[in-house]
């Protein structure tokens, strides 16, 4: 039963499961946690009974070689075991331990757990915490085994805490006993295990957060889940369980970004007798899960949360999802991109807001009726462009006339647009065309737009950093995308590389940029991975119309743009208070405009790009 219905909203968010212990009836485990009166969707059980160890298999002779799992792969149907079972790993489990014994048995029943637990067709396995600082041996075995996996997922439980300087909300919990950020420790992880992709995180919640900045580098991690603990909860004054503010807006956030929640823990809240839930009653208060309180309580806050915009509804399917840059002058485009493009009427508000300041800058009143205005839409496409002109026209009682510059002869027939601002401003050769387009311009003519400026920012982005990876070339590494972005930490606030205006009438023309950039993180955020840069643009139509997707002035309601991102090969580490030195070049060749890239400072990375050997945009 999900939490609640959301418009808009079909992701895994939705789905709240409960952490239960070992229990060898599975049926009857999954029967007490997803019947009506518990509503759980799905439990993370033990697979193993907690007391076997393999070495005290060998050593009693009496015990048979079956190993003691909770149930034989026949109790469930493989729908059940899919969609109803997170197998949980052996908590004892130590693979760094100094006991030889027990650092033995470990790696044994690690491996013999998840093979059971892909034999049952399970979607996922929770992996217990490290137990220390090193983990290289605890890596080195599951990285062995995510080499064999098919599609089973590893959810390494990580514990959502770091060092008492940070820590808010009350006392320190601490899983390890000693004073770290725990992302310190999931980044260990993963990098022994070569950023696999089949390796997520679940967050263990406490009662104690660490800052906004701290928590926010966790939304461009790969976390699938987010266990919250009932001693996490506080009481409201109807003696209920509720959640503290930050506890309330972190878990808005999961459910923003497609975490699935799990309760864990035994109920520390006594409901005062007769404070029966909305809809309940006394039969089924007699049954009710000990822990159905709690989980009201999520699904209230799952419930409260505005519906998905209609924009968001629209973008859903783009999230996080690579696509390559448009290259207006070199392909024609289709209609059905034309169609998409059409459709974002707040651009063409703009721009049409913009031609009408402009007619009345231009045009006084009493020469309304005599003086023709000239206009030229360079890129016109199928003729948006040119209806808002018409429109501005007419709106301010000018006379106007319209020469549409277009390449692409299927749009000119149609008589219906290709933009010439990219997602990075002029990645999609505004500079030159406009350039090329000049000389029809007098002297004292207009171009809208006036001027655009494009931004950069470092981003944790793990999901599109595999994406690039699953390629294994340098190709892609190198090469820039267009991408609705959303499983994503922003590192640090935008700053400006490239600024173009128009018209240009420099005497020594060229459209080359180079920007040495550096980015500060605020100490309070932790240490964080850059798995390369967002980039955005910002357009000024004409005097005080604008137009961009830079997130701080982003033009409301507008689709036809999403950001640009610039991957890393290697993705650079910073940490807290560092300072993060990056090089951006936009170079031009004669048929050709392409970007190079590199990190220099806190390590230097290889120039990306290098004379566009793997991306460009042609002439």
């Amino acid at each position: 039963m999900v939490l609640g219905e959301r418009l808009g909203d079909k992701s895994d968010s939705r789905f709240c499961g409960v952490e239960t212990e070992f229990q060898e009836d599975m049926p009857q485990l999954l029967s007490f946690n997803l019947s009506s009166s518990a509503a759980f969707d799905f439990v993370v059980a033990p697979l193993m009974d907690p007391a076997y160890r393999p070495s005290l298999m060998v050593n009693d002779r009496n015990r048979s070689g079956v190993l003691p799992v909770a149930g034989s792969d026949l109790v469930l149907s493989p729908a059940q075991w899919s969609s109803h079972v997170v197998g949980k790993l052996s908590s004892w489990i130590d693979l760094d331990s100094e006991d030889e014994i027990l650092r033995l048995d470990s790696e044994i029943t690690l491996k013999q757990e998840v093979a059971w637990a892909s034999h049952l067709s399970l979607q996922a396995c929770l992996l217990p915490t490290p137990r220390g600082a090193s983990c290289a041996n605890y890596a080195r075995c599951v990285n062995q085994i995510l080499q064999g996996l098919n599609n089973m997922q590893l959810w390494l439980r990580i514990p959502l805490e770091k060092t008492d300087d940070d820590a808010m909300d009350g006392t320190h919990d601490d899983l390890n006993g000693g004073q770290m950020d725990s992302w310190e420790l999931w980044n260990s992880f993963r990098l022994l295990c070569e950023h696999h992709s089949q390796l997520f995180i679940t967050l263990d919640v406490l009662s104690s957060l660490p800052s906004a900045n701290s928590l926010g580098r966790w939304f461009g991690e790969p976390v699938r889940a987010a266990i919250i603990h009932t001693n996490s909860f506080l009481t409201n004054a109807r003696g209920h369980p509720c959640l503290s503010k930050r506890h309330q807006k972190l878990l808005t956030a999961f459910f923003n970004h497609s975490i699935q929640m799990v309760l864990s823990g035994k109920p520390v809240h006594s409901l005062p007798k007769g404070s029966l839930e909305l809809g309940s009653n006394d039969a089924d208060d007699i049954q009710r899960h000990p822990l159905r309180s709690y989980l009201d309580y999520v699904g209230y806050l799952y419930q409260r949360m505005d519906p998905l915009p209609e924009q968001e509804r629209f973008e859903l399917g783009y999230r996080d999802f690579l696509q390559s840059p448009l290259q207006p002058l070199m392909d024609n485009l289709e209609a059905q991109t034309y169609e998409t493009f059409e459709k974002d009427t707040m651009k063409y508000i703009q721009y049409q807001r913009a031609v009408c300041k402009a007619l009345l800058d231009r045009v006084p009143d009493e020469k309304a009726s005599t003086v023709t205005t000239v206009l030229m839409v360079v890129g016109a496409g199928r003729g948006p462009l040119v209806r808002a002109s018409l429109q501005a026209a007419e709106e301010t009682g000018r006379k106007l006339k319209v020469y549409a510059v277009e390449k692409n002869p299927n749009a000119v027939v149609t008589l219906h647009v290709s933009e010439l601002l990219g997602s990075f401003g002029d990645n999609e050769l505004s500079p030159e065309c406009l350039d090329g387009a000049q000389r029809f311009l007098k002297q004292d003519g207009i171009s809208i737009p006036s001027s655009y400026t494009s931004f950069i920012q470092p981003v944790t982005t793990s999901k599109l950093y595999n994406d690039v990876k699953l390629h294994k070339d340098l190709v892609h590494f190198e090469t820039a995308y267009v991408v609705k972005l959303h499983n994503v930490a922003r590192l640090a606030p935008c700053k400006p590389v490239f600024t173009f205006t128009h018209p240009n009438y420099s005497t020594e023309k060229s459209n080359q940029r180079y920007k040495k950039l550096q980015f500060e993180t605020l100490s309070d955020t932790g240490s964080a991975m850059v798995h390369g840069f967002a980039g955005y643009f910002d357009a000024t139509l004409y005097k005080d119309v604008h137009l961009g997707i830079e997130p701080s002035t982003a033009t409301p309601n507008m689709f036809s743009w999403f950001a640009i991102f610039f991957p890393l090969r290697t993705p650079v580490c910073i940490q807290p208070g560092s300072t993060l030195e990056v090089h951006f070049w936009r170079c031009c060749g004669a048929t050709k405009v392409w970007y190079e890239w590199c990190v220099t400072s806190p390590t230097p990375s290889p120039i990306h790009n290098s004379n566009g050997r793997s991306y460009w945009v042609g002439l």
